[in-house]
């Protein structure tokens, strides 16, 4: 009899992968080699063949860590052991830009983006977690994030290549990919980060999550990953609402886009709030914060001939009836 936590990591992989099922599409597993991303290559092994699909695994060596050629070496031979014939190691610099974290992230995600691309892989799985969920969401808690953050991590997104980045293991604990690996007689390696305090994401791990289950009673974990599930449907409910409203208050302006500062007024603050932020992220390619994009908001809201708002790589001004927001001199000389 099948032991029920490889039927529940396989059932996980299988439900993730169905839209692709028959197409003879090639998926990649990002593959670090801990009991995550080990137990979704192996289940991901089982599965692709039975749903006619090409299978390759990548782990990146980000190099920041002593020996970490052999524990990259290590998680594609395990790769190869399983069944995964085209397992690859990628080599990549961190540059350290945002922290040691965010830089590695950056990295990693960007390795794996151009290997999907160069294998014209249909999609990239990754091996986030339950628990990882439940964690991502208290730390845009704690830092105040608006649903960009408190939404969590998508079970499946769509990149601007048309790549498909899919989570199947985000109903499954971590607890449970470690059971996976010893039932399966795999060896996960054990990231020494994971255990080092420095890490928000590990204080919160260790510390602020356990606090909270003791403190308010089992089921935290649950709680948050719930939380950002129902986040999630309210922010694609409101993506959908701005791309119909874009269409008719939006129009060109000289260097930058223009916004009907009427049709803005019309809408409720989160709608409102939404739309700024949309425009300035899709036509400068930068985020803004609540502060920022609540000063763009009184162009509208509360208009009293104030100047123009300076914001990163752009500059919002009310004239007449429209807010323009248009490049930043400073920046555009900067990229001439």
């Amino acid at each position: 009899m099948l032991d029920p936590v490889i039927a529940a990591v396989r059932r996980a992989v299988r439900e993730s992968l169905a839209p692709l099922a028959g197409s003879g599409s090639r998926v990649l597993v990002a593959l670090s080699g801990g009991a995550d991303s080990l137990a979704l290559a192996a289940a991901t092994a089982y599965e692709a063949s039975r749903a006619g699909l090409e299978i390759s695994s990548a782990t990146i060596d980000h190099g920041l860590q002593s020996g970490s050629a052999e524990v990259a070496a290590r998680a594609a031979e395990q790769a190869r052991d399983i069944g995964i014939a085209d397992a690859r190691v990628v080599r990549v610099d961190v540059d350290g830009v945002g922290g040691p974290e965010a830089a590695a992230r950056d990295a990693r995600y960007a390795a794996l983006r151009e290997l999907a691309t160069t294998t014209g892989s249909a999609a990239v799985l990754v091996g986030h977690t339950h628990d990882d969920q439940a964690e991502t969401v208290l730390l845009g808690l704690a830092r105040g994030s608006g649903t960009a953050s408190l939404k969590g991590m998508s079970p499946r997104a769509l990149d601007d290549r048309g790549i498909a980045w899919i989570r199947p293991l985000l109903g499954v604990r971590r607890e449970e990919t470690r059971a996976f690996c010893a039932h399966e007689g795999l060896e996960p390696w054990t990231d020494p980060h994971n255990a080092d305090p420095r890490f928000a994401r590990v204080r919160v791990r260790d510390r602020v999550l356990p606090v909270l289950e003791q403190e308010l009673g089992p089921g935290i974990a649950d709680a948050l990953v719930r939380t950002a599930d129902q986040l999630r449907e309210d922010d694609e409910a409101f993506a959908d609402m701005i791309d119909e409203i874009i269409e008719d208050i939006v129009e060109p302006s000289e260097a930058g886009i223009a916004v009907s500062a009427a049709a803005l007024a019309a809408n409720p603050p989160a709608l409102r709030n939404r739309v700024i932020r949309h425009v300035v992220r899709s036509e400068f390619g930068v985020s803004l914060t609540r502060t920022q994009t609540q000063e763009v908001a009184r162009l509208v809201t509360d208009w009293r001939g104030q100047g123009p708002i300076d914001l990163p790589a752009c500059i919002a001004t009310r004239r007449g009836g429209l807010v323009h927001v248009t490049a930043n001199e400073h920046d555009s000389r900067q990229s001439t």
